[in-house]
């Protein structure tokens, strides 16, 4: 029974945090809105070797492309055109992977609202939030910060109910999911990609999507390349098609072709899981785990105007949008997983 007159469920009867528990809440609080200004990053070896494979695949594309279909060609205007666009989308591909990568998965709170009011209704889950005045950090939910003395000082009303996990300790916001990698509470999780090193939450989902379909149109673009070259070699002489020996030319076509299957197939199947999650307002998740919506559904065009920000236009397209230049000054948080660049 707590005397404060609120409830706390905790599936697994976790206890509340006490001043000799290992998280450091005083140190995490004070130091969360200077985080809001930095560059969220997970270290995670998997994470970040698959994302090192993501790069060197994509830059082994473009080097095929360029240096063994394009610039032999003796068509001019034909490979600058070529060149140009497949350029292009893979510059939007890694922009949108990095901004993927890089960009903390929850949306931040908004100020001066009243208590529990935030707009991506967090609720009590960070330092001042929704307090009028109050400096609110941005991002994934503090670790640590369900301790007795937080929770007074929320002034919650009686029987009113709030949640807290286990496994981080801090007051767990609706829609939220625990990461077992990035060791965080994230809202509105859909998954753990590996290959772009971070959890796809409420807040970069929208650079995954354009991620997801940059890929896709490059490998498509790649496939259709590599079709006209090998017709273009079988007709004429296979020394003149390429600056490279037949065999080795072969062997690279060969591998680009499976490269672009592979990476079509899965990008293009990721991108209508994810198109259909936004459209649907479920989670993979909360589809999996099939669970009831308590929230009010944002169904389909307000969905995506809800994840890629405002009515149609072609600025849903560029990953650039709301991009600016962070403080290059690496601090990994004391015992968590990603750093603040």
């Amino acid at each position: 029974m707590q005397p404060s007159g609120h409830r706390l469920r905790d599936i697994e009867h976790h206890p509340l945090l006490t001043e000799n528990d290992n998280y450091d809440s005083a140190s995490s609080s004070s130091s969360e809105p200077e985080a809001a200004d930095k560059v969220w990053f997970i270290r995670d070896g998997c994470g970040m070797v698959c994302a090192i494979m993501t790069w060197l695949l994509v830059v082994y594309a473009d080097f095929v492309v360029t240096f063994v279909m394009l610039l032999p060609s003796k068509d001019f205007w034909y490979s600058v055109a070529n060149g140009v666009v497949f350029n292009c989308l893979l510059v939007l591909a890694l922009s949108s992977h990095l901004r993927t990568m890089l960009t903390d998965p929850v949306s931040p709170c908004a100020p001066g609202q009243g208590v529990g009011e935030c707009h991506c209704r967090l609720r009590f889950c960070h330092p001042g939030c929704g307090r009028a005045g109050a400096t609110v950090r941005k991002g994934a939910v503090p670790k640590g910060n369900a301790t007795k003395e937080y929770m007074e000082s929320l002034q919650l009303k009686p029987g009113e109910v709030i949640y807290k996990c286990p496994k981080c300790c801090c007051i767990k916001p609706e829609r939220a999911h625990h990461c077992s990698i990035c060791k965080r509470c994230i809202r509105k999780m859909d998954h753990h990609c590996p290959w772009v090193n971070n959890c796809v939450g409420e807040k970069n989902q929208r650079f995954f999507v354009l991620f997801t379909m940059y890929i896709a149109l490059s490998s498509v673009h790649a496939l259709v390349l590599c079709g006209l070259q090998f017709i273009s070699c079988v007709r004429g002489q296979w020394t003149e098609c390429s600056d490279f020996s037949p065999p080795v030319t072969v062997i690279l076509l060969v591998f680009l072709c499976l490269e672009g299957l592979l990476f079509f197939t899965f990008t293009a199947v990721m991108f209508g899981s994810q198109i259909h999650s936004i459209c649907s307002d479920e989670t993979e998740i909360e589809r999996l785990k099939s669970e009831k919506p308590t929230w009010e559904r944002r169904l389909r065009w307000e969905g995506m105007k809800s994840v890629f920000g405002g009515p149609p236009s072609l600025l849903w397209m560029n990953p650039f949008v709301g991009f600016r230049f962070q403080r290059l000054q690496a601090r990994p948080r004391k015992g968590s997983p990603e750093f603040s660049v």
